[in-house]
């Protein structure tokens, strides 16, 4: 019988075996996190705020809006004077080659009108001519300037007072002395010593464009850290509207930021670190257990790290909001499967490490523990569906509650209450009702067995259970009282009695393939007088066996084929043994030939099982069934069991066994009690008689 010491000392492959579960957990859940929760975030203008109180973490500036903005970059396009420069040398190069074209003067006309067009080409140049491309671009209203540089010095310029080439080589002929000879002057091309000499700058106005643009503010305030942003219900008007896409903008550039990333992944890091060494250090203290059995602490911390992958996918998806995951179906599993305790403290353990990736980590932590909560409480054991039906509803009603606790808490008035959270809450409870089929789906995955699963093998309708009522109905009978008696002592003690009845059904199946040397199917013809002590006893061992590979042939559990193996323990076929020693005093015995292949048993059900089945098998040789008989029929078994150390890998106590010394007492007592002899109605002597008489 095993003392369970949780001070132990740890080894150093418990010390590292712990660290990887650590290490990994914490790695999974920290790189499927947002890179900043607090970004994913949906509002919208004139709607209520449906998130918590919202305060700013860190400062910020608010931005202006985009319209704004583009308003303001209109204006400045509008006022924008361009830089063009001024070509000096374009029109001392035009003019010296129109005296040089014409040298030997214009035919039809005199060597003044030279001079004349000499002139006038002068005043055009110096009043300034622009390309008609850039004349028409630049030209979306009448007083629109330009500035041009000369030299280091720059004139603002209105465009309407400059000539295009076009225009130029029409005011030629403003003049009447050319006008009059203007179809001579057509002759001479005249626009070709007409050329642009008011030229764009591109770099200048380039950099004085961006000068301008980049000094447009793109904020119109500063929200210092820790100021109130919005409370929960709160209104979104335009100005807070402003503010929280300001807020998100200013996320979207440290989540750009590298070294703001590596700050935040670490901090993250950190956090999921030391819940997971907490969660982990309870394990090892009050459940050490657990880390003998992988598949126990693999559901553990797998549960953890698919919910936090289930929120991050919910965070990222702004549509959907994270209180339609079913995170009480959690604790359901752990309960079901575990222990409360353990159920308890994994889900928080989730809902903290949950929680970091939110807009409102505290109202989550406190809702959902209270599901967590609720679902323990109203679940302690999964057998029938409409527990779950019931606990989904209970579940809901406890986390409605606790959001309109904190609806009541910012709302001032209860018309104004935000009814999304009821909806989503809603839709919760019914998704928690999938824990029904998906526990058949952690069963199979983690290879734990359900009370649901127990009640189905437990059914004396199914295949193999009807096959050994018709094949060795002595020995089903034998299994029924055997359950009854180990489900009694598991509800005195704490057990699980569902678990144990389940096995005690099964635990003799083996006894199907050879039923008539068995004493409870025997009726009067025993055929182990025809056999040695050594086959007796082999046939006899051979149905823990023969039952084991029954077992694996209907697929039952491992945790119903352990009942098979350990029911006997590594104990003897007694009976012949003892005879066998008799008949041959003095040889030495081959104690293997007579010794069941074990192993003891190593859970309290296992043990409840063993004692239930020796009492129950031994009562039915009593001479006579007196409480005295009984009471030490009873001693005289466990107490041997005892003794030969069937329970030392066993975590069972001497107070558990006391209790099932009394259970099974009382139990054989009222199974065997002395019926009262009814008497017989005698009857009245009839006229015959009494003249006899």
């Amino acid at each position: 019988m095993s003392t369970f010491n949780n001070r132990e000392d740890i080894t150093w492959r418990d010390i590292l075996v712990r660290a990887a579960v650590i290490i990994c957990t914490v790695a999974i859940t920290v790189w499927a996190m947002p890179n900043d929760s607090r970004n994913y975030f949906r509002v919208e203008q004139g709607k209520p705020w449906k998130y918590g109180d919202l305060t700013a973490p860190f400062d910020f500036p608010i931005y202006k809006s985009e319209e704004a903005i583009r308003q303001q970059r209109d204006s400045i396009l509008g006022a924008y004077e361009p830089y063009y420069r001024l070509n000096s040398d374009a029109e001392g190069e035009q003019v010296r080659k129109f005296v040089s074209d014409f040298s030997n003067g214009i035919p039809g006309l005199s060597d003044d009108y030279i001079s004349i067009i000499a002139n006038r080409l002068h005043a055009l140049y110096r009043r300034g001519i622009i390309s008609a491309a850039d004349y028409k671009k630049l030209n979306t209203d009448t007083s629109r300037t330009i500035r041009i540089v000369s030299g280091k010095s720059a004139v603002s310029v209105r465009l309407n007072s400059l000539y295009t080439t076009k225009t130029a080589y029409e005011s030629l002929f403003i003049d009447e002395t050319l006008e009059q000879h203007r179809q001579i002057l057509q002759k001479c091309d005249l626009n070709d010593y007409i050329t642009p000499n008011v030229v764009y700058d591109r770099e200048k106005s380039s950099t004085a464009l961006n000068d301008l643009m980049n000094g447009i503010p793109l904020a119109v305030g500063v929200v210092q850290k820790g100021q109130k942003i919005i409370d929960r219900g709160g209104i979104v008007d335009e100005k807070v509207y402003r503010i929280l896409d300001s807020f998100k903008k200013e996320n979207e550039r440290r989540s750009r930021d590298t070294r703001q990333i590596r700050m935040t992944t670490a901090g993250e890091a950190l956090y999921v670190l030391i819940v997971i060494i907490a969660f982990t250090v309870y394990l090892s203290l009050f459940r050490k257990d657990y880390f003998d059995k992988s598949r126990s602490i693999a559901m553990l911390y797998c549960l953890i790290i698919i919910f936090a992958l289930l929120t991050s996918l919910l965070v990222r998806n702004t549509w959907f909001h994270v209180y339609l995951l079913p995170y009480a179906i959690v604790p359901i599993f752990i309960r079901v499967f575990m222990d409360s305790r353990t159920a308890l403290m994994t889900h928080l353990a989730m809902v903290l490490v949950c929680a970091c990736m939110l807009q409102n980590p505290f109202e989550f932590i406190v809702l959902e523990t209270v599901a967590g909560m609720t679902a323990i409480y109203s679940l302690r054991e999964l057998q029938y569906r409409s527990q779950l039906f019931k606990a989904a509803i209970v579940v809901t009603l406890a986390a409605a509650a606790i959001n309109f606790a904190f609806d009541l808490m910012h709302a001032s008035e209860l018309a104004g209450l935000d009814m999304t959270n009821y909806n989503y809450l809603i839709v919760n409870g019914v998704l928690l009702l999938f824990a029904y089929p998906l526990l058949y789906v952690v069963e199979k995955t983690f290879g734990f067995i359900s009370d649901i699963t127990l009640i189905e093998l437990s059914n004396t309708n199914n295949e193999l259970l009807q096959r050994m009522s018709e094949v060795a109905p002595g020995t089903f009978q034998h299994s029924i009282q055997v359950g009854n008696l180990a489900a009694a002592i598991a509800n005195k003690i704490g057990a699980k009695s569902q678990l144990v009845r389940t096995g005690a059904l099964y635990h003799d199946i083996g006894k199907m393939n050879n039923p008539i040397y068995f004493t409870e199917n025997q009726s009067g013809v025993n055929p182990h007088e025809n056999l040695s002590c050594i086959e007796s006893a082999q046939i006899i061992i051979s149905h823990v066996t023969d039952g084991l590979k029954m077992a694996d042939k209907y697929n039952l559990p491992s945790v119903i084929r352990d009942f098979i193996s350990t029911h006997h323990g590594q104990g003897k076929t007694k009976y012949f043994y003892v005879k066998y020693k008799n008949e041959h005093p003095g040889d030495d015995v081959d104690e293997l030939l007579f010794t069941y292949p074990g192993p003891n048993p190593f859970t309290r059900e296992q043990a409840i099982l063993m004692m239930a089945d020796s009492v129950e098998a031994s009562s039915r040789s009593l001479a006579e069934y007196t409480d005295q008989s009984i009471r030490d029929l009873v001693n005289k078994i466990i107490d041997g069991q005892l003794a030969d150390g069937f329970f030392r890998e066993c975590p069972i106590t001497f107070r558990d066994i006391a209790y099932s010394k009394t259970v099974l007492i009382e139990k054989l007592k009222t199974i065997y009690h002395t019926r009262v002899s009814y008497p017989e109605l005698k009857k009245a002597p009839s006229a015959d008689d009494k003249k006899q008489s």
